[in-house]
């Protein structure tokens, strides 16, 4: 692994500066005495003449371009997902870190080589799951690694949202099986992530999808019957059809010992919260839950500041590649489940 970057500022490029990259260009300049940002790169000549301007950095149309001429510590990818899995592998070849935007890579053996490349470059691998990093989900993986709920029985997730045929049509690679994935793998990866971060390691699932409105290669719509190896069953319904806009992103947790229900438009707010035995935690639950106008969250710049400790050498990632595959893989499984009606175990053959 490189040598801890101590005693300068972390140079940093971001590749790909459509609607995701506002996070990061954000996150970047919450801890710009850090990290900075040194280039951009964009294929569309206009989005990156805007970020070029609007951010006082060098632009690059070709990532290869950009790699060979920039100094860099680390590449972030808010590229299209399809494409993640060879711009890592790139540039881990010239020794660099890299961020990816979830999902980190649309096909089970695309995820695996990119955690290879970066393992055999000596090179660190982050995967953003901003939504570890709410308030609420804290909470709530704190009461599970307590052992507040006693045994867990049931586990139900819901992504209510909206995604207009205009949120498809507004570029080529939206909608895709190759570039971008559907409901399950794009919008609603966050909380398939919650599936084995706060509940444990998976046995199986089952599930059915179907492209119920939009004109997309797709899913629309989908739901997963799941079973943990702990013996806790649950589901996980996702939609981007809700009338007439975002309605809901939640979990709810049944277990021997303690029921909670974390809610609102993003899991923004503890809607209930009941335990047989007290602890610290309950006084936090009045103050945790936040108002949300934004699905994404407020989590990107706490996920920064873990990727800047890790790269400072003071601290272990939080969500490293290894980690990203575990999403992945609920993802690859459930696509696999649908396809073939029948149901898949884990884990996938490697």
């Amino acid at each position: 692994m490189q040598h801890a970057i101590a005693d300068r500022k972390i140079r940093t490029a971001i590749v790909g500066c459509g609607r995701i990259s506002k996070n990061h260009f954000a996150s970047i300049a919450t801890h710009a005495d850090s990290i900075e940002l040194v280039a951009v790169c964009d294929i569309d000549p206009k989005v990156l003449g805007i970020a070029t301007k609007e951010h006082s950095v060098k632009g690059y149309q070709h990532l290869d371009d950009m790699l060979q001429q920039e100094q860099l510590d680390m590449v972030v990818l808010c590229t299209p997902s399809g494409l993640h899995s060879m711009q890592a592998q790139m540039v881990a070849k010239h020794k660099v870190n890299v961020m990816t935007e979830k999902p980190m890579a649309t096909r089970w053996h695309d995820g695996v080589n990119m955690v290879k490349a970066c393992d055999e470059a000596g090179v660190r691998m982050f995967v953003v799951k901003q939504n570890r990093r709410n308030a609420t989900l804290r909470l709530l993986k704190s009461a599970v690694e307590k052992e507040r709920f006693g045994r867990i029985y049931m586990v139900n997730i819901n992504v209510f949202w909206t995604r207009p045929q205009e949120y498809y049509d507004s570029a080529k690679w939206r909608g895709t099986w190759e570039f971008d994935g559907g409901a399950f793998m794009n919008q609603a990866s966050h909380y398939v992530d919650l599936v084995d971060w706060l509940i444990g390691p998976v046995e199986s699932v089952q599930a059915y999808t179907g492209t119920l409105a939009r004109n997309i290669e797709v899913e629309d719509t989908g739901v997963v019957s799941i079973k943990w190896r702990s013996g806790a069953l649950g589901s996980m319904n996702v939609t981007m059809l809700t009338y007439p806009k975002n309605l809901e992103g939640s979990i709810t947790i049944i277990g021997e010992k303690g029921t909670v229900r974390v809610g609102g438009l993003a899991v923004n707010e503890i809607q209930h919260w009941e335990f047989a035995d007290p602890d610290p935690d309950d006084e936090r639950v009045k103050t945790a839950s936040y108002e949300t106008t934004s699905v994404y969250g407020f989590g990107h710049p706490l996920y920064y500041k873990n990727v800047i400790d890790v790269l400072r050498g003071e601290a272990e990632p939080e969500t490293d590649g290894r980690e990203g595959l575990r999403s992945l893989e609920m993802l690859i499984a459930t696509y696999l489940s649908a396809r073939d009606g029948k149901r898949i175990s884990l884990p996938l053959d490697y």
